[in-house]
């Protein structure tokens, strides 16, 4: 199967916080995107492994994405070596994206920056030929994508570029509240955590308003890359 984006995160929900907007533009636009999860959550404070199984399904469903993949690395214990970039080595030369969403560089949960490092490095090695891997008992080719884009989570990394989300904006929150068990309940007998305030979804408007505004539109959100991009005229940028 071949798509034009790749959408990892290291937890479900990750991408729909982030860069839900992104995604709905670009399908609208035509494009092919998958989403990958790095991690079942399972170390969550909230829910369980199998409820954010469920809720990340009912929330790819929203997004209209083409499929929804897990690798299933411990979360809080996956690390940036040979053994866990192998298995994302394989999803890239199975999807052949040519683009790759993925945490950002560094954030308040460390499994974010790691996994932000361990896609990035694994998207390089994707493409040596002389690194072997194999899917359903054959061999896979060497694929490696035009680039790799970091979108910004919990703490403010100034964005190198930011994308007009505002159409989509509504279908964002509703795929982000597929997740219900994450966030806040005046109902939940579960403990509190950082998302699940009250006011944590307001943030994340805010964040998107703010982003919006530096462009002149209603929301949008940022990314960061980790090459300079180019354009082919002065009205590609707005």
């Amino acid at each position: 199967m071949k798509i034009d984006i790749l959408a990892i995160g290291a937890h479900p929900d990750d991408v729909e916080l982030c860069c839900a907007g992104t995604i709905l533009r670009h399908i609208a636009m035509g494009k092919k995107v998958g989403i990958l999860d790095l991690t079942r959550g399972e170390l969550g404070t909230r829910g369980s492994a199998s409820l954010r199984k469920k809720e990340a399904a009912a929330a790819a469903k929203i997004l209209g994405v083409t499929f929804r993949d897990n690798l299933g690395m411990m979360d809080g214990a996956f690390s940036n070596d040979s053994k866990h970039q192998i298995e994302v080595i394989k999803k890239i030369r199975q999807y052949k994206p040519e683009l790759v969403l993925c945490n950002t560089i560094r954030d308040r949960h460390p499994d974010h920056g790691r996994a932000s490092s361990l896609v990035s490095e694994a998207c390089f090695y994707s493409g040596l030929p002389k690194i072997t891997s194999s899917h359903n008992g054959k061999s896979q080719q060497s694929w490696r994508p035009k680039a790799v884009y970091h979108y910004v989570q919990d703490r403010y990394i100034q964005p190198d570029f930011v994308i007009d989300v505002s159409p989509y904006f509504k279908l964002k929150m509703k795929a982000v509240m597929a997740f219900s068990s994450q966030f806040y309940s005046s109902r939940s007998k579960e403990p509190s955590t950082p998302i699940s305030s009250k006011n944590f979804l307001d943030f994340v408007q805010a964040r998107m308003r703010d982003l919006g505004r530096e462009i002149g539109v209603d929301y949008a959100e940022g990314f960061t890359v980790e090459r300079r991009p180019g354009i082919t005229n002065l009205f590609d940028l707005t």
